[in-house]
């Protein structure tokens, strides 16, 4: 089942997304003489039994048993699955990247990676779905794309174990962490963040997969690991050429496991978003320092103004963005204060 939020008179509305149409949820629920929210945030508040009542529409769709009303909107409608998340984390789920990340960066791989998962908190009143993405200035200096899967937290949980945390995902959907390097490189050598190099702009969508339809791609943990895997290949193009290429399955955290860390002493929510972190190749940051340890004469690339990013996940589908310029020369780069210095 795939569910959507889409813009429709100017409202927010919860759909299904059924070989290739909109169907509003709620107002088809009616049918069925069930009843629906129609918002991503309450319907996932009412927990499994509105899940069940969706699949039961949803079937009924596909199945042809009910007269299923469309919504006549196209899919230029459709905004970010989970519109507002109750908030927003970011694991390092793949060894790959960070090995990539540390060997550019000449530094050994760092031990920790093995023994436990991390994440950070971003901007979870930030987050976009399929279209433009309007960016600052100092945003362009350096500006990134990190293909990423993301998860949704389906009903409320605390201490929750690995082996029991598939049970609160509610979905699945494809996540571009933006970037701007410049701003998360400054800020990080001060040994916090990152923060303004990432709360701009993080993109999920186009829909919610529930997991039900990825059990066809289902695949064994790494070893050591605990928790659902999946073989879903994973590309990001930009301006229609493929600079990146990855698969699911090469997660070595799992988001079972990183869902136990995440609720150790605190409530995670329906709502909640927490993406996988970036995939091998999975971002120019990795590709342009890969790039120059093999060759000093390699051409470096960063997102520029008009650059269309798409990413595409085997079963949870493609999720296409253009990046726009904002019409100002605001730089909070140019208001760094100068050392004083004493004679």
């Amino acid at each position: 089942m795939k569910l959507v939020s889409y813009l429709a008179n100017n409202k927010e509305h919860l759909g299904l997304f059924v070989e290739n149409k909109i169907y509003n949820l709620a107002e088809n629920a009616n049918l069925i003489g069930k009843q629906l929210p129609d918002s991503m945030a309450a319907f996932l508040n009412d927990g499994n039994d509105a899940m069940k009542i969706a699949h039961e529409v949803n079937t009924g769709i596909t199945n042809n048993t009910i007269k299923a009303i469309t919504a006549n909107i196209s899919t230029d409608a459709l905004l970010a699955p989970v519109p507002h998340p109750t908030s927003c984390r970011d694991g390092y789920a793949f060894r790959q990247h960070v090995e990539a990340a540390r060997r550019n960066r000449k530094v050994p791989m760092i031990t920790e990676f093995d023994q436990y998962p991390i994440f950070y908190f971003t901007n979870h009143n930030a987050i976009q779905g399929p279209g433009d993405i309007v960016c600052m200035p100092d945003h362009f200096q350096k500006l990134d794309f990190e293909l990423e899967v993301s998860i949704v937290i389906g009903k409320k949980g605390r201490n929750v174990k690995a082996a029991d945390a598939d049970s609160y995902i509610a979905g699945y959907m494809i996540m571009n962490d933006m970037s701007a390097r410049t701003l998360q490189m400054e800020e990080m050598a001060l040994n916090l963040g990152p923060a303004k190099g990432k709360d701009f702009s993080t993109v999920i969508g186009p829909w919610l997969v529930t997991p039900d339809e990825l059990e066809p791609y289902k695949t064994a943990p790494k070893n050591g690991h605990v928790g659902n895997a999946y073989d879903l290949p994973m590309t990001c193009k930009v301006n229609g050429k493929i600079v990146s290429q990855g698969n699911m399955n090469s997660m070595d955290w799992t988001f079972a496991e990183i869902i136990e860390r995440c609720a150790y002493g605190v409530d995670i929510l329906p709502g909640d978003v927490i993406g996988s972190g970036t995939v091998g190749t999975g971002c120019f940051l990795e590709l342009n320092g890969t790039g120059l340890l093999n060759d000093p004469n390699y051409k470096v690339q960063w997102l520029q103004p008009n650059d269309v990013v798409e990413m595409e996940i085997r079963g949870l589908g493609h999720l296409s963005n253009t990046i726009r310029k904002d019409n100002s020369d605001f730089s909070i780069l140019a208001l760094k204060k100068m050392a004083e210095t004493t004679a």
